[in-house]
């Protein structure tokens, strides 16, 4: 009995330091009008899950966007090159 109970509290635990929590400081998810708009809260831009930057040439993609459904999904019109990430910037 108090094996499975001490292996219900660590399983317990280990959930609870896994789960991703939510940043305070994140900003709300909002229809922005241009790209100058959106990168004041998000500097790097914004991204579906799975969205990569497409690049040409020798440049190297950018890094450092936000990933968040909600927030791309009210943006989708910024994302000119349909890559699935929002006025990407490096």
């Amino acid at each position: 009995m108090i094996i499975r109970l001490c292996t219900a509290a660590a399983i317990a635990l280990t959930v609870v330091a896994v789960v991703p929590h939510a940043h305070a400081d994140a900003a709300p998810a909002k229809r922005y009008a241009n790209c100058t708009a959106l990168n004041k809260d998000y500097r790097h831009g914004v991204a579906r899950p799975g969205g990569r930057d497409l690049v040409k040439g020798k440049s190297k993609p950018a890094r450092g966007y936000v990933v968040n459904k909600v927030a791309y999904s009210k943006n989708t019109h910024l994302d000119r090159d349909k890559d699935g990430v929002a006025c990407e910037k490096k």
